[in-house]
Formats: C-alpha cells, structure tokens, sequence
C-alpha cells in the first residue's frame, strides 16, 4: 500500500492513511501497534464511518504479519465499538463510531519532555472482595523514585500543590492513557485527585453547578458511589445490568444528566459492555446532551484477552474518563485522576481547590517517575500471571469442590461473583466460609434493591495464595455437603 489509494477485492477504496507504519524495532507488539494505528486513523477522520476495511488476508499480506494478527486486530476495535463485521459485507469502520472535532489532538503521540499473606483487613469496608495483594507493591523500585524525587525537587516546590495536580504526572497520565488506554486528552484536561471515590464526589458537584439533578448509575455497583451522589445533592437512578453490561436503551425514559458506570469490568458483575451498548451509550449521550463517567475499574488486570479500549476515546466529548492506581499499585497511595472535556476542567479544578486543595504532591512526582520509566508496565506484567494463577486455582476449586456455584466476571479483576443454587443461604454460606479462612461478602449491598438481589456472594482472590484457596474451597465444598445432605 505505497500510493494513495488501493482497490480492495470488493471493488472500492480504501486510504493509504490505513497503512500502519509497523516498526518491528520496537518492543511493543505488532498487534498493538496495528490497533493503535487504526484507532488513531479512525480518530482523525482519515477512516470515515463506513469506511470499508480490506480483508484480512489482504492487509496481512500488505503489512508482511500473520491474518490471525490483523483478525485479532479487527476483533478487538469490534469489540471497542470502532468497527463493525457484517457476514458478507466485511468490516467497516463503525457508522455511529468516534465523535469530537474530527481531527483528533495528537495527544496519544504527547510523550513528556525529560521534565501468601493472609487478606488484608484494614481496608474499612471498601471493597473487601476487590483488594490487591499488599505483599505485591514494588517497594524498592518506588522508594528509589521517591529519593529521586526528594533530591531533585527544588526548595520552591516544597509548597503547596498544584489543584489540578502536578504537571509532570498530568504529563505522564497523559502519555501512558493514551498509549495504552486509547484515552484522547491533555495535561490540561486532567484533575489528579484522591482516588476515584474523591473523583466521583468532584464531578457530582461540578454537574451540580451545570444544573444536572440526577445521574444514572449501575444495578447492581459499588455502593459508595450512590451514597456520594447522594451526599452531593444528586439523585443516583438505577440502571439494570446483564450479561452485556448496563441496559443502555433504558436510558431514553430517563431524565438524567450523567451516567456513571464501568465498561471495561462492571463491579460486582464483572460484566464488560458489549460493541453494540457502546455504540448506543454514546448516541444516547450525543442526542440528550449528557455525560457518561467512565470508571476504567479493573481495565489492565484482564487475563484472557487484552483489555477493552477505553470508551472515552470513542467520543471526549462526551465521555469523562476516570482511574486509579488502588487496584495496580495499592489504595494506600491514594491517587486517581479525571481527564475531562475542557469545558469541565475549570468546574472540576475549582471543586477539587474547595474539596481538599490539592492532592500530595510527593507522591505524584513519585508515580510521575515510576510511570515514565517504564516501571508501572513492568509491575503490570509482572502481577498479572500471579493474579491469573489464582484466579485459575480458584476457578478450578469451584468446579471440583462446589459445581452448582455459578461464578462470574473471571476475565479481569480481583474477584468472582458466585451466584448460589437454591436452598443455600449467603449468609450460611459465608458463615461457614469464615470458618475456613475464606472471606466472603454478600452481594446484595449492591443492588439498589437488596430484597431483589439475587442469592450471591462475592470473593476476592487477589491476597490469597493458590494453595490457600484450594486448601479452603475444598474445606467449604465438604462442610456445605454436608448441610445440604437429607
């Protein structure tokens, strides 16, 4: 694909912009590289909706890569919402797809400048099932940015942060999101803040002070967030999820300003929002002039395929996107961020300025640093086969020792939604749980309507060593057996 246009076998045209400039000198994948690519054409208008892709025989050839990588490619912008595949009519860049001003604003190319253990129990209640393995911080590696930090920062840096954050981690954030991530943004659009509970809290007010009243939130979610909304002023509505994530076409018969929820890994369901919902979310969005709020909860822990690109980079216009290093890193830190449309920074800044200040600045150079070494890619790699090897063992403990649980949302994350069979209880059986070392929670909290919450439980498999879980599973599966023996 070397001059401007090529014909593909269906008879039309495709741009030479789609060519993906492949540099197999570079250590990340080629198959990200692709989808990287195609995304950022899709972006900037150079692939227009409807645009029709060549067929992946013809593109693998053209780029000299296997089909199973241009296949795995196409699968993962379906799933994302940016293609659609038709049987008979290919693939084609998504008719409703990417929104904003068309041209996109470089900033996913915006690099910058040199500038076992037992579970854990002091976590005061806040997601118990959903917790990172303590033992698993890097504290070497950060202890020597947090030297490096205190040796190099100037006198004058040793006075009050900055409200929106520090600009060389809002720099870092937004390099790192919109390489990985998809995320479409700026440093000047991002709010570092006190993790994405202190985010929720921001953006509730600055929507308060737009005028918005209610704003539509998961059923079943994590239960904080209503009572945030709450506390701000808002109305939290609920919104059913299934087995494609948050029912989307229930939001036209609602009168709502914003919708909070987490496509990438709903939490306690572990749904993920299916290409089609996507696509919907955002034409609801466009047409009733409303927000969506993105927690990209769970996003980088995924194990069976690579993870689902964040939604916001489908449309920053309409889409804030929110994140955490709790679930990567650990809760301790304390640190999240939101990257807004620009017509919202200044609300969010000002509350965040109202809320608390600012947020610690130490520990943002430290993440600033740690990010832009390399070293929160390399923790990542190096924590996921160990969450996946329990989250496996556990998986495989169920199946053998209690088969009529029904477990859910294993593609990413900490924990497993375990769905029981009648005629036991959540309470009996997390009582005997507890019995055996195993913390279970009860899922109902997070149903707006606990009475209608279906009999779950909830585990969390982050702390907990593979021989430990097995060891307990079968322990609960003969103490359960025996309950429900005539």
């Amino acid at each position: 694909m070397t001059a401007n246009t090529q014909t593909n076998s269906a008879g039309g045209e495709f741009p030479a912009d789609l060519l993906v400039q492949l540099d197999r000198s570079r250590p990340r994948s080629l198959r990200v590289q692709l989808e990287r690519g195609l995304r950022k054409s899709i972006a900037r208008g150079s692939l227009p909706p409807g645009t029709a892709l060549p067929p992946s025989r013809v593109l693998a050839a053209e780029l000299d890569v296997s089909r199973s990588l241009v296949v795995g490619a196409y699968e993962q912008l379906v799933i994302e919402g940016y293609l659609e595949a038709r049987q008979g009519s290919g693939t084609r860049v998504r008719a409703q797809g990417l929104r904003g001003d068309g041209t996109g604003d470089g900033s996913a190319d915006y690099e910058p400048s040199g500038a076992g253990p037992a579970p854990a129990t002091r976590d005061g209640g806040i997601r118990r099932s959903g917790l990172p393995d303590p033992a698993l911080f890097p504290r070497s590696e950060w202890l020597r940015h947090y030297r490096d930090v205190l040796r190099d920062i100037p006198d004058d840096r040793l006075l009050y942060p900055h409200a929106r954050g520090e600009p060389e981690l809002r720099a870092a954030l937004t390099a790192y999101l919109g390489r990985v991530r998809g995320v479409r943004t700026t440093p000047d659009q991002i709010v570092v803040c006190g993790g994405f509970s202190q985010a929720v809290t921001l953006l509730c007010r600055a929507l308060g002070r737009r005028g918005v009243t209610r704003v539509a939130v998961e059923d079943p979610c994590f239960s904080l967030y209503r009572r945030i909304i709450r506390s701000t002023g808002l109305e939290p509505v609920p919104v059913p999820v299934d087995g494609q994530g948050l029912r989307t076409a229930r939001l036209a018969g609602l009168d709502v300003g914003a919708v909070l929820l987490s496509p990438a890994h709903s939490y306690p369901s572990g749904a993920v929002l299916s290409a089609d919902r996507r696509v919907q979310l955002l034409e609801w969005a466009r047409a009733a002039d409303a927000l969506v709020i993105e927690d990209d909860y769970d996003a980088e822990l995924r194990y069976d395929r690579l993870p689902v690109g964040a939604l916001q980079g489908l449309d920053p216009d309409h889409v804030i996107y929110g994140g955490t290093v709790s679930k990567v890193l650990s809760p301790a830190l304390r640190l999240g961020w939101i990257a807004a449309p620009p017509r919202l920074t200044g609300d969010i800044a000002r509350a965040k300025f109202l809320e608390d200040f600012a947020t610690e600045a130490l520990g943002q150079l430290t993440l600033a640093r740690f990010i832009e070494s390399g070293a929160f890619a390399r923790h990542l790699r190096r924590v996921r086969p160990v969450y996946r090897a329990r989250r496996d063992s556990l998986l495989a403990a169920l199946r053998t020792h209690l088969p009529s649980v029904r477990p859910s949302g294993e593609a990413a994350g900490l924990h497993l939604l375990l769905r029981l069979p009648p005629g036991l209880a959540p309470a009996t059986v997390a009582a005997a749980a507890a019995r055996h070392g195993v913390q279970l929670e009860q899922a109902a909290r997070y149903w707006a309507d606990r009475d209608a919450a279906p009999p779950a439980l909830l585990i969390g498999y982050g702390p907990q060593r593979e021989s430990v879980l097995a060891r307990c599973i079968e322990a609960l599966g003969t103490e359960l057996r025996g309950l429900t023996r005539p």
